[in-house]
C-alpha cells in the first residue's frame, strides 16, 4: 500500500517548548490536583541547580513535594523499586522527572510500578502495561532521550545485565517542559552523547519498517538539526540559540522513533549498555555505521534521503559510492564528537560477543529494522566494532 495510505498512529504529550518552559511547572501540577509530588532526579542534576529550581517552583505554590535521587546513569530495576517504595511511602500523587533519560525512564518505572503494584521487569516488551501511571510533568535537560515525549522505558536488569525495553502508551508523559535553558549546565561530554543518542534515534525511525509520512517528517528534520548543531553546542554551550535547535532536534527525534520504533543499533546497544554499564549514546555512536552498512541494501532510497539531510551531495553516485559517502561522514562526525574509541577499547573482548547478540537478538527494536538480522549477523556486527 502507499505509505500515505498506509495506516498509522501517532501519540505525544502535549508539550511547552521554549526558554523558562519550566517555570509552567507549578501551574502544571496544579491543573492536576497535584498536592504531594515525587521530583525524580539525578546527583548531577542536583548539583547543576535544576532540582532547587523546580523545588522553589514548586513550594512557592504551595505543593508539597519529597526528591528521589538515587538514580544511576543507566536505571536499575532496584532503583525503580525503591523509588516506587518511597512514592508510597511518602503518599505521592503525582511525578516530576527533572532530567536526562535516567531520571525520567526511572519516573516512568516508578509510576507504573505504583499503579499496577508489580515487578518493573514484569512490564518488558510491548504493551505490557495494564494500569497508567499517575500524573508525569518531564523536564528534560539533555537533548539526546527524548524520554520526555516518548512511549519508552529503558531499564537496566542487574540479574541478566542487559537493558530492557518496556513499550506502552501508558508511558507517555503528561505533558513536557522543554527549556532549553537547561541544557547550558551540560559537559562537552554529555553533550556529544546525549546528541548521538538523539541523532541515531532520528536515523532509525526514518529507517524503520514503521515509518510514515508524519515520522519521516520529524526525523529528517532532527538529523538536519542535530548533525549541524552538534558541534556548536560543544562549543558554545551557553548559546540559548543554539541550545534550542538541539533541544528542538531530540524533540523532533522523540516524537519519530516514539512512534516508528527503532532498529538494530539500539538493541545491540541495549545489550552493550546492560553488559558494561556504558554511556548509551557512546554505544549508539560506535555502533551506528556498522549497523548502516549492514541495512543499506534493504533501504537504499532512504538512507539517501538521511545522507542529504546531513549536507552530503549524493547526485551521480552509484550505490555502493553513497554508502561509502554516508559511513564516511557519520564516521567524521564520530570522530570530531571525540568518540573515536572500538568497542574494544571499551573492554569488549571477542569473547563477550555470542552473550552480546544472544541478548540483542530478543530486543524488541529489532522487529522494525529494515533488514532482519540472525545472531550470527549480531555477532558479525559487533565484530567489526570491536
Amino acid at each position: 500500500m502507499n505509505g500515505v495510505l498506509s495506516l498509522r498512529k501517532f501519540v505525544a504529550p502535549e508539550f511547552v517548548f521554549g526558554v523558562d518552559a519550566r517555570n509552567l511547572v507549578a501551574r502544571y501540577a496544579s491543573n492536576f490536583l497535584a498536592r504531594n509530588i515525587l521530583i525524580v532526579t539525578d546527583p548531577g542534576i542536583i548539583r547543576a541547580g535544576w532540582t532547587a529550581d523546580i523545588a522553589d517552583n514548586l513550594e512557592a505554590a504551595g505543593i508539597n513535594y519529597h526528591i528521589f535521587s538515587d538514580v544511576s546513569c543507566n536505571p536499575h530495576d532496584d532503583e525503580v523499586m525503591v523509588g516506587a517504595e518511597v512514592y508510597e511511602k511518602r503518599q505521592c500523587d503525582s511525578i516530576v522527572a527533572i532530567g536526562g533519560g535516567s531520571p525520567i525512564d526511572c519516573a516512568k518505572g516508578i509510576g507504573i510500578v505504583s499503579s499496577n503494584k508489580k515487578h518493573i521487569l514484569s512490564f518488558e516488551g510491548v504493551d505490557q502495561v495494564d494500569k497508567p501511571g499517575p500524573p508525569l510533568i518531564c523536564i528534560p535537560t539533555t537533548a539526546g532521550s527524548s524520554a520526555d515525549v516518548s512511549q519508552f522505558a529503558i531499564i537496566t536488569d542487574t540479574r541478566r545485565k542487559v537493558k530492557i525495553a518496556i513499550i506502552s502508551k501508558t508511558l507517555v508523559p503528561d505533558v513536557s517542559l522543554i527549556d532549553p535553558v537547561t541544557a547550558t549546565t551540560l559537559t562537552q561530554e554529555l553533550t556529544a552523547y546525549t546528541g548521538m543518542d538523539a541523532l541515531v534515534h532520528a536515523f532509525e525511525a526514518y529507517v524503520s519498517t514503521a515509518n510514515s509520512v508524519v515520522t519521516d517528517l520529524f526525523a529528517l528534520e532532527a538529523i538536519r538539526l542535530m548533525s549541524r548543531g552538534l558541534l556548536p553546542a560543544m562549543q558554545s554551550p551557553l548559546d540559548h540559540e543554539i541550545r534550542s535547535r538541539t533541544m528542538l532536534g531530540s524533540l523532533y527525534a522523540g516524537l519519530a522513533f516514539s512512534n516508528a520504533s527503532l532498529g538494530a543499533v539500539h538493541a545491540l546497544a541495549h545489550a552493550l549498555g546492560g553488559f558494561l554499564d556504558l554511556p548509551h549514546g557512546e554505544c549508539n555512536a560506535i555502533l551506528l555505521s556498522h549497523v548502516v552498512e549492514f541495512n543499506f541494501e534493504a533501504a537504499i532510497n532512504r538512507y539517501e534521503s538521511i545522507g542529504e539531510a546531513m549536507g552530503l551531495n549524493l547526485k551521480n553516485l552509484n550505490a555502493s559510492e553513497k554508502k561509502a559517502a554516508i559511513i564516511g561522514e557519520i564516521d567524521r562526525l564520530r570522530k570530531t564528537l571525540d568518540f573515536g574509541k572500538t568497542l574494544g577499547q571499551l573492554g569488549v573482548t571477542k569473547s563477550d560477543i555470542p552473550a552480546l547478540a544472544g541478548k540483542a537478538i530478543k530486543d524488541p527494536c529489532l522487529a522494525t529494522n529494515p533488514r532482519r538480522p540472525t545472531v550470527k549477523d549480531l555477532e558479525a556486527i559487533y565484530g567489526r566494532a570491536l
